[in-house]
């Protein structure tokens, strides 16, 4: 009778885990659904902005001097959760980042923010969110698959330093593939600095622009070359590999 009732229990638990796991799953997505849909319904996309930007940059300058620890811990947190729901403004981010902490600053608290929203949009695209990654973005899964089976790090390293896809894009189909947690945040946390240090460094000039005549100054103009050659590295990268081949 022992073992009768042992067996008995060993599926209903089973059942409630299962159960336990489906609600848990419906939850995750009910909140990442309203939380994308009320930053569309609000329009809170127009606070990501230049024009917002350079509108309210004393005022944000001022904050930031008066409470840095919580200027940047709103930073950090604004960008785990345009990272972490794929949504739109890492770009104005981190060009905001750069004028009110500077391109070192920024270029810290960017990575950090940025590479704890993309493992969070990995582990949803891998236990939540699956079946509906795979159906829209199946398309570029073999190619992942083929490049993380020969070596992941560097495959994603190279994907994280030459933007070929769009940084949502690889934060959810990398969900789907075997990678590792730890080589999946190594390779992005490494991978995103050049980026984020050009982008914040073109931050820091333009948020010191109080003139037209401050445009042609020599830091704007490094900092807009610092974008045009970052801009060309898809390309360069294209060619070596077309030539290689």
């Amino acid at each position: 009778m022992i073992h009768h009732d042992a067996a008995m229990t060993t599926p209903i638990l089973n059942q409630k885990e299962s159960g336990n796991s489906n609600l848990g799953r419906i939850v995750i997505v009910i909140v990442l659904a309203l939380a994308i849909a009320a930053f569309f319904y609000y329009d809170l996309g127009r606070f990501l902005s230049l024009t917002a930007l350079k509108d309210n940059r004393d005022s944000l300058l001022a904050f930031t001097e008066a409470n840095f620890v919580a200027a940047v811990g709103i930073f950090i947190a604004a960008y785990v959760i345009v990272a972490g729901l794929s949504l739109p403004g890492a770009v104005i981010l981190t060009l905001a980042g750069g004028f009110l902490f500077g391109a070192v600053g920024a270029t810290l608290f960017v990575n950090i923010g940025a590479t704890t929203g993309a493992t969070l949009a990995f582990l949803t695209a891998r236990y939540v969110l699956r079946e509906t990654v795979e159906q829209k973005f199946g398309k570029w899964l073999g190619p992942f698959q083929e490049g993380f089976t020969k070596n992941a790090f560097s495959y994603l390293l190279t994907l994280r330093l030459i933007p070929l896809f769009p940084f949502f894009v690889v934060n959810l189909v990398s969900g789907l593939t075997r990678v590792n947690v730890g080589t999946y945040v190594a390779a992005t946390a490494i991978g995103i600095i050049p980026g984020s240090f050009v982008y914040a460094y073109a931050g820091r000039q333009l948020g010191t622009i109080n003139s037209l005549k401050e445009i042609a100054s020599p830091n704007v103009i490094g900092a807009f070359v610092l974008l045009g050659l970052l801009a060309l590295v898809p390309v360069a990268y294209k060619r070596v590999t077309a030539k290689r081949a």
